[in-house]
């Protein structure tokens, strides 16, 4: 048993709290005043420049933050990147080093006790580092000791499913295909990744009625849309490039309406940061219609809409529904008709949180428009009823005939940079058969076909020690995975932890009883592997398939690819390989042949990806062509959800700052709420402070409700705030020892991270 004294949530210790109103208005001079200040904290402003003028640029590096796509032809000179995309790169472009020194001064059990946000500012990790079993440093240690270590480690397994090979988006298309390959040709499907806690909800839905888990537009949809609903997303924050897109589909004549239990200043008015003119006008008014939704309303003002559709296009046929669509395209239609027939208007308004009036303003703009897109996120999917919440949309989609067609359609906006990349790569604990199969024929291996452990069940599996190494490809699992204090104490059962990592997080303090930490290069390093540069691929949420090169010199010489790091594992874990682990990383190009024949769409895709934008691949509802099992799409009925709870009690959602990207901490500063120097701090309504006989400013504690379950997360400061009465919202990863871990949505198992049941005490 790992001895280890570590803190998992460390000491509570308040800053010197600020906060004011909200501001109405996001982006435009604090943005780009932002941004010079992070580049010249971490790599001085020329320096930085220098780099951000490669980011998403043709020719350049894809930058490591968010998922919004590129423009497909003209790129910004004055910068296609976003004040979070610059804070990004700055992280891992900083000139802080985390070397053998900084090892030797600081020990595990000291750094656990530091935020994640002094731990991330920590530096670059500069060489592989061992921490021995009941050791309080780690060493430095070579790579080919490393690799000897973990693959000595996994040969012993009694099982290859006592191993776990956890992804976070960050992983490139080659470096996912490689590690999934490796992970099967070991013999498990146990490859959980950061999918299952986001949204896993969002492809279970639309795999289910689309025959696609992945959004069906393009940036130039949401330019040509009529309307455009932005429901349980926060794009100021967390996707800031969107609220251009957003400027140029309202310039175009289309309306945008935004459903959220907090008003968010990023899709009140949005100030162009590379346009002088609208930075003294003061910017572009972008909502229509603001719709502040209790916490889990969605589908009872989704299904108060359709009722409404359903009104007005029974009083006016033909006018309101796409009947010759819905003829051609779709199936169980009558079934829909029926449960909306049975179903009643008050209780879906009075579940929403909103009046009658709010939901008919909603409703006009759906009965009245052509082309409908829906973006959502995380808002929608962490509920126990994500996938029903993705399907609702789906319903209206398909009732309006507002897919498959120009400036219409599903748009899940994803988050890390290659998540969608990576489970189009075979990063999935539950593969399909036509793709193990090529896989099989491909690399003359055996595939296992038992379905692995995604997150939740991966951390069960820790716990019941059935799990033994965990290799983590990138990400920060300790701080992003729900129940922390569960989390940590079942990750500290393993025998062996792996993290392939650019800088140090919480989850190299919370370790098994050994582990290794192996470092690799950033997107903006340039990787030469035999004196020939390399480039890597990455697919972005709507689709597309581009390069990325880095052309800056890498943070140590002792680092790796992420590529040559999986093939240095399996070259140590499988002696007994056909697979020609060292061909691939002498030539990526070899790698992306080895793609193009597993998986359909990449075609020619060395010759493609060199194209300028690169390419798109396949993607039926986009073009109207359902791949389920009747090749229609798929009606679905969803009863609203059952959200009782205690009524002293308030429902918690875990929400980002502005200066955060998942668990990365960049500042301590929420600009866009007006909060300023603190973290441990939660939003609640102001009616709600006076009806609970609170005061602002008050320090208090909140223990988490699941049913006889109870957890707690002390020292937080109230912040009076425009959030839906009886709603609470707190910043993760803070509050994510309140998400239990048995509390996951229906049939995708994501965790329940927007709807924890909480009450307040002094």
């Amino acid at each position: 048993m790992n001895t280890r004294k570590v803190a998992i949530i460390p000491p509570e210790e308040f800053a010197k709290l600020k906060y004011h109103d909200a501001p109405e208005r996001a982006v435009g001079l604090p943005a780009i005043s932002s941004t010079m200040k992070h580049i010249s904290e971490e790599m001085g402003i020329i320096d930085g420049l220098k780099v951000l003028n490669k980011m998403n640029q043709h020719g350049g590096f894809d930058c490591p933050g968010c998922a919004w796509p590129d423009p497909d032809y003209h790129r910004s000179a004055l910068g296609e990147y976003c004040e979070n995309g610059a804070k990004a790169i700055a992280e891992e472009a900083t000139k802080k080093r985390a070397d053998a020194n900084f090892f030797r001064q600081h020990s595990v059990e000291e750094m656990s006790c530091w935020s994640d946000f002094q731990i991330g500012k920590s530096g670059r990790i500069t060489e592989p580092l061992y921490l021995a079993k009941d050791s309080s440093h780690y060493q430095p240690i070579a790579w080919d000791e490393a690799f000897t270590k973990i693959g000595n480690k996994l040969q012993s397994l009694s099982s290859p499913d006592e191993a776990a090979f956890y992804t976070s988006g960050r992983t490139s298309n080659e470096a996912a295909f490689m590690y999934q390959l490796f992970a099967r040709e070991f013999g498990t499907n146990n490859l959980p990744d950061c999918s299952n806690m986001c949204h896993e909800s969002s492809g279970t839905g639309l795999s289910k009625t689309l025959g696609i888990g992945k959004g069906s537009v393009t940036l130039e949809d949401i330019y040509q849309s009529d309307l455009v609903v932005v429901i349980g997303q926060n794009p100021g924050t967390n996707h800031p490039r969107m609220l251009a897109a957003l400027e140029k589909c309202k310039q175009n004549g289309g309306s945008i309406v935004t459903i959220n239990p907090i008003n968010e200043a990023g899709t009140n008015v949005f100030i162009d940061p590379q346009n002088p003119l609208k930075i003294l006008k003061g910017g572009t008014k972008l909502e229509d219609l603001y719709l502040q939704v209790k916490i889990n309303g969605d589908v009872a003002l989704l299904k108060a809409a359709l009722l409404l559709m359903l009104k007005a296009e029974e009083d006016r046929p033909g006018t309101v529904f796409d009947h010759e669509f819905i003829e051609r395209k779709c199936e169980n239609y009558q079934e829909l008709i029926n449960h909306l027939h049975e179903s009643d208007y008050g209780t879906c308004v009075l579940e929403s949180g909103l009046t009658d009036v709010q939901v008919r303003k909603f409703a006009d703009y759906l009965i009245q428009k052509k082309k409908i897109i829906f973006c959502w996120a995380m808002g929608l999917t962490q509920h126990e009823n994500g996938v029903e919440n993705v399907q609702e949309i789906v319903n209206i989609l398909l009732l309006k005939g507002s897919i498959g067609k120009p400036g219409a359609g599903t748009c899940p906006v994803r988050g890390h940079s290659n998540v969608q990349g990576d489970r189009t790569m075979g990063i999935w604990e539950k593969p399909k058969e036509d793709f193990l199969t090529k896989l099989d024929e491909r690399f003359n291996i055996k595939s296992p076909r038992s379905h692995g452990y995604d997150v939740v069940d991966a951390i069960r599996a820790m716990d019941s020690e059935k799990i033994k190494v965990f290799i983590s490809m990138g990400g920060n699992f300790i701080s992003a995975t729900p129940d922390s204090q569960f989390t940590g104490a079942a990750m500290k059962k393993c025998e062996l932890t792996i993290q392939i990592s650019t800088k140090l997080n919480r989850s190299h303090l919370v370790t098994g009883e050994e582990a290794i930490i192996l470092p690799c290069l950033s997107r903006s390093e340039a990787d030469e592997q035999n004196g020939k540069q390399q480039f890597v691929t990455t697919e972005n949420s709507m689709g597309v398939v581009q390069q990325s090169l880095g052309s800056f010199d890498p943070a140590s010489s002792a680092l790796k690819s992420e590529p040559a790091i999986v093939a240095g594992l399996a070259l140590a874990s499988l002696p007994q390989s056909k697979t020609n682990w060292q061909e691939m990383i002498s030539n990526y190009d070899i790698i992306r042949t080895h793609i193009e024949a597993v998986i359909p769409g990449f075609n020619d895709y060395n010759q493609r990806v060199r194209k300028k934008g690169g390419f798109y691949l396949p993607n039926g509802s986009r073009n109207g062509e359902f791949n389920t099992e009747s090749q229609k799409a798929i009606f679905t009925v969803n009863p609203l959800p059952k959200n009782d709870i205690d009524p002293d009690h308030f429902i918690l959602m875990t929400i980002r700052s502005h200066d955060q990207f998942n668990t990365t901490i960049y500042g301590m500063h929420d600009r866009y709420r007006g909060i300023h120097n603190e973290r441990r701090v939660v939003l609640m309504n102001p009616s709600d402070l006076d009806n609970h006989g609170f005061e602002k400013g008050q320090v208090i504690h909140l223990t988490g409700h699941y049913g006889k379950e109870t957890r707690e997360a002390r020292n937080f400061k109230i912040i009076p705030y425009n959030i839906a009465k009886g709603c609470l919202g707190a910043y993760f990863p803070e509050t994510n020892v309140l998400v239990p871990i048995n509390h996951v949505a229906r049939e995708s198992n994501t965790p329940v991270s927007k709807f924890v049941e909480v009450s307040v005490h002094t």
